[in-house]
């Protein structure tokens, strides 16, 4: 055992603390990211167009949206998180990588196209135009709700993790956080938060290769830590439960986190928005999939960094030795601070490597809530006539407002103690309702409006009573792997610390987790986090087509086709007509070509001169009354006017 060995906290009860350096350079972080802020606010200072704000002007080159594509939701909550997802469970979680693949091929062919043919600024917009106004505010607020909540979370949990560990001053560091994030997404808009994002991403990537690198060589090598894993049952890629209960299952990850991440790239306001950034379709899909190797290398890297961080302590877990630490969150600021505490700087590395990933989530969810509550509440509501300047004037005063909200509900997430959990889930079981609206809208032409309502206020329901349900049964959320602690100092212990030496693997279970209940629903409760999204979307998709079949279904025929997402043409484009026709469910998509398709559903007053489009689009007098008679009878039914689209 050499000098640096005793150092570890293991042996003395003690964290490392920050050095100036360590300060200084995470310092340097914050300071570069305002300043980028700064320079575009400076450079476009009389630029005042809303679009050149939220979207950068539809010009943004491919490498810097898919690097802000990758960090937006790779969050501070991500960072700190997955290592100590394999340090408690096994390397089941890796499989998320394939689920990240169909994610991304699926958005990338059928949702950011769509999207962008539709020429929206709003996701929400597609809401109104498929079904009505009131849809389009459901599908608002459950995403203002869930980003809210999700943002106060990625503000507040890991700044509390670094507390914890590091000793950096709670609120100091979470205002910071805010304050700065704040200040350059409302003065630099998207053209900021992209290369703020570009930055961030690069400085993540360091501080994962540090921590990786230098674990690796204290445990003797990669491969060692591997072997020390494996022989502790860390290292499983092969459990092929078909059980919905199951935490992590090949089939759990790649179904049900295919679908949560199909909604984060598909239909987020947040991704999409970048995604638009983009000139054309072509560079979209090249930055979507250059952020797929990212993602897939930012996960692999935090999987590797925990199986070494669970070799380092594989024979003293923290959580039964002492109480430097509460949870599992703040093993990874702790291990940092044992592996890198006496190479001053690296530490700071770290530190601006954890909390680029809490900037680059806020950012993003602040330039998002802007676009989403000036162009779907405020301008359709109150201020038709707003002028573009005032439309970018208002962004930026939503972005300092909702900076603020976001510290205040920071602040009441951290008095609910361990009701944080329970918060947490809530903005999942959000995300599906949320994104099966999205799925009944594109996919199946015969919902209407009563169904997609009935569909979504039922899916939040079913999903919020599962979440709270699970949460007061304290249903097993998974089996923790085995843990000991043969090899602590147990002299440096509180008197409080006991001795809860394991040797057989996967025999912890949660302290909480109840032996059994009565309650006849307890197996929903059970139910894995990774499917709440796809029982979501199914609840949404069944109920809605139900509802929409009772009230009077949507006739395919007559159908705008830019409001509904020919699938099978997308994904397999060189299937024969003959099996391609029965599968568009009957929808025209001849309209796609014709000038008939300038003109969309609206429901407002407006009117134009339906004869005249078909006359244009239409040479023969047959065809001609055959579309008219089409075209009046929808307008006759629903959604009463066709009006010229400014799209």
């Amino acid at each position: 055992m050499n000098d640096m060995d005793v150092d570890y906290s293991f042996y003395t009860g003690k964290s490392k603390a920050f050095s100036v350096v360590d300060y200084v350079l995470f310092s340097l972080t914050l300071a570069a990211s305002l300043g980028i802020g700064l320079v575009f606010a400076i450079k476009d200072r009389k630029k005042m167009e809303s679009e050149e704000y939220l979207l950068g002007g539809r010009k943004m080159y491919a490498i810097p949206v898919a690097l802000s594509l990758l960090v937006t939701f790779m969050s501070a909550l991500t960072l700190l998180g997955t290592p100590a997802e394999i340090y408690n469970y096994t390397t089941m979680y890796w499989w998320l990588c394939a689920s990240f693949v169909l994610a991304i091929l699926m958005s990338g062919v059928v949702f950011i196209p769509f999207f962008f043919k539709l020429g929206v600024t709003s996701v929400f917009e597609y809401l109104e135009m498929r079904f009505n106004k009131a849809v389009r505010i459901l599908g608002v607020v459950m995403f203002l709700t869930l980003t809210l909540v999700y943002m106060s979370l990625v503000l507040y949990a890991p700044s509390l993790a670094l507390n914890a560990v590091t000793g950096i001053n709670l609120w100091g560091l979470l205002v910071s956080v805010a304050l700065i994030a704040t200040i350059y997404t409302a003065v630099g808009g998207m053209k900021a938060v992209l290369w703020t994002d570009t930055l961030q991403a690069v400085v993540i990537a360091a501080g994962l290769f540090a921590v990786l690198i230098q674990g690796s060589i204290v445990m003797g090598g990669f491969q060692n830590a591997w072997d020390i894993a494996a022989n502790r049952s860390r290292i499983n890629f092969h459990d092929f439960s078909v059980d919905p209960t199951t935490r992590h299952s090949v089939w759990t990850i790649l179904i049900g986190g295919g679908s949560l991440w199909l909604s984060n790239y598909g239909v987020n306001q947040a991704q999409v928005q970048r995604a638009l950034s983009c000139p054309s379709i072509r560079k979209a899909q090249i930055a979507l999939f250059v952020n797929l190797i990212g993602l897939i290398f930012i996960v692999s890297m935090c999987c590797m960094i925990g199986i070494v961080m669970f070799a380092f302590y594989a024979d003293c877990h923290h959580l039964q030795f002492n109480n430097l630490i509460t949870s599992t969150d703040q093993l990874l600021p702790l291990y940092v601070m044992d592996i890198l505490g006496h190479l001053h700087g690296l530490p700071g590395v770290f530190v601006s490597c954890i909390i680029s990933g809490g900037l680059s989530s806020l950012s993003s969810g602040f330039n998002a809530i802007s676009a989403v509550i000036s162009k779907d509440l405020i301008q359709p509501f109150c201020c038709r006539k707003m002028s573009d300047r005032a439309v970018t004037i208002l962004c930026k005063i939503i972005v300092f407002v909702v900076g603020g909200l976001t510290v205040a509900l920071a602040f009441v997430v951290s008095q609910l103690g361990s009701v944080m959990e329970a918060t947490y889930s809530v903005t999942s079981v959000l995300s599906g309702p949320m994104f099966g609206l999205f799925v009944l809208g594109m996919f199946f032409p015969w919902a209407n409006s009563w169904g997609a309502l009935a569909g979504g206020l039922t899916s939040v329901t079913f999903m919020v009573w599962i979440c709270i349900g699970a949460y007061l049964n304290k249903a097993s959320t998974g089996v923790f792997s085995s843990f000991s602690t043969d090899g602590c100092n147990w002299n440096v212990t509180t008197p409080s610390a006991t001795l809860a030496t394991t040797t057989s693997p996967l025999n912890i279970t949660r302290d909480d987790a109840p032996l059994g209940s009565s309650d006849p629903f307890y197996p929903l409760y059970e139910l894995s986090y990774l499917n709440y999204s796809p029982t979501a979307v199914a609840v949404v998709v069944v109920v809605g087509l139900v509802v929409s079949f009772i009230t009077g279904k949507a006739d395919p025929e007559t159908m705008n086709p830019r409001l509904i997402c020919p699938l099978f043409d997308r994904l397999f484009p060189c299937l024969p007509e003959m099996i391609l026709g029965p599968l568009r469910c009957g929808v025209n998509y001849e309209w796609e070509h014709d000038s008939v398709t300038k003109y969309t559903l609206n429901g407002t007053d407006g009117t134009v001169n339906i004869n005249k489009a078909i006359s244009e689009s239409y040479d023969d007098n047959q065809k001609q009354g055959h579309i008219r008679e089409k075209v009046e009878s929808k307008i006759g039914r629903d959604n009463p006017n066709f009006i010229q689209s400014v799209l």
